[in-house]
């Protein structure tokens, strides 16, 4: 895989990360939830991990396990990352078909509200399925998702 497409998988994670709806009635479906919330506190978390391996070591003089601390720092470091690279990949897997008889239908029912959406995809991905769950959240009252949560 070329560098460049794996920079691009890193900026499809975070749009994907962005546009998925954080909801508790998607949880129980989808690993997604999960997957960004452990990817957010990885962000914050983990170069604190990384700076602080390292520093221990140096500040105990203890020089001989500063290899050791450096791959925990890496290792630290690339916990986002990973993260990052699986929302990227899966927001571009197609859905299955369940899925994407799902998402018409969610489609459909926002475009019959009234409300303005993309075009209907034939083969819809999970990053089309996130915006149409994300609008439905956000302009479909409760009465009308009922249906499906």
């Amino acid at each position: 895989m070329s560098q460049s497409s794996i920079f691009n998988l890193f900026r499809k994670g975070q749009e994907y990360m962005s546009v998925w709806p954080l909801r508790k009635e998607l949880a129980p479906l989808f690993p997604e939830n999960r997957y960004i919330k452990a990817t957010q506190f990885a962000i914050r978390v983990m170069p604190a991990v990384a700076v602080i391996a390292v520093l221990t070591q140096m500040a105990f003089d203890n020089y001989q396990a500063l290899p050791q601390s450096m791959v925990i720092a890496f290792f630290a470091l690339s916990m986002p990352l990973q993260g990052l690279f699986w929302l990227g990949k899966r927001s571009e897997t197609r859905l299955p078909p369940s899925l994407a008889g799902w998402y018409r239908e969610l489609h459909e029912k926002i475009i019959s509200e009234g409300h303005a959406l993309q075009p209907l995809k034939a083969q819809p991905r999970y990053r089309e399925l996130a915006m149409v769950l994300n609008r439905a959240f956000k302009q479909l009252d409760d009465s009308s998702l009922e249906r499906w949560f």
